[in-house]
């Protein structure tokens, strides 16, 4: 795998770009790269790296500056990534995520689409969403790609609230809001499965890597769920299946 750069972040860290731009290639080749540099990591052979943390298009390397040098992180990163493949497969979890198909800017994005609202959640449904990046709030997961012909720039007036659990598309991603926030993309449904507990071993539910299908539901059966959740009667780690 080709190193595309080296990116000193101050005195603690090195970013790593490793594709161009966003999209599944890119994705892949984060997640090839992610796993080989954990390795890494875990056996202790990246002297003084203390931890990763991933973005769409990159890798970055945090390390104590008393305890590894620079040039040499990035010189046994480059010669690990040089055998590493860019296409080997990263093992995520499929998660079949329950979606009530309601939201607020259908109306909108049928007229911009020219396609029916049902339409919309009918494709929206059918397509694996792959969890690219996590981010920019705790647990909020960034997914592509969207069918052809559903990429639509953000919401010229961003909302000041957008409520906990909506699922949102632009730019030919998808995400869904772990928490309320105020946010500038359209709003396509609701998903009642909590994103992030701080009180779970883990807690933002999905990866990067993972997959995602949304399982349309009523508002009757969003609210069952939400109940459910919201009592312990059922966890949300139901909804994921194992590892191809």
């Amino acid at each position: 795998m080709d190193l595309l750069a080296a990116r000193p972040l101050a005195d603690r860290a090195i970013t790593f770009d490793l594709a161009p731009r966003i999209g599944a290639e890119a994705a892949a080749r984060v997640g090839a790269a992610h796993a080989r540099l954990a390795e890494l990591l875990d056996a202790g052979a990246l002297p003084g790296a203390q931890e990763l943390s991933r973005a769409f298009c990159s890798i970055t390397l945090h390390y104590d500056p008393l305890e590894g040098r620079q040039a040499d992180l990035v010189a046994r990163v480059r010669a690990a990534l040089e055998d590493t493949d860019p296409a080997a497969p990263v093992a995520g979890r499929l998660w079949r995520l329950p979606c009530c198909y309601e939201g607020e800017d259908l109306n909108d994005l049928s007229k911009r689409l020219g396609m029916e609202r049902e339409r919309i959640a009918e494709r929206h449904a059918a397509t694996e969403h792959r969890v690219y990046s996590i981010g920019f709030l705790p647990g909020l997961p960034f997914m592509g790609e969207l069918p052809e012909g559903f990429s639509v720039p953000r919401r010229s007036t961003p909302r000041t609230r957008v409520p906990q659990g909506a699922v949102a598309i632009a730019n030919g991603l998808t995400v869904i809001y772990p928490f309320e926030s105020p946010g500038g993309w359209h709003i396509v449904g609701r998903c009642p499965v909590p994103l992030f507990d701080a009180a779970r071993a883990a807690p933002a539910l999905l990866e990067a890597g993972d997959r995602v299908r949304f399982e349309p539901v009523d508002q009757d059966r969003f609210e069952t769920i939400t109940a459910d959740l919201a009592a312990g009667r059922i966890e949300a780690a139901r909804y994921a299946e194992a590892a191809p």
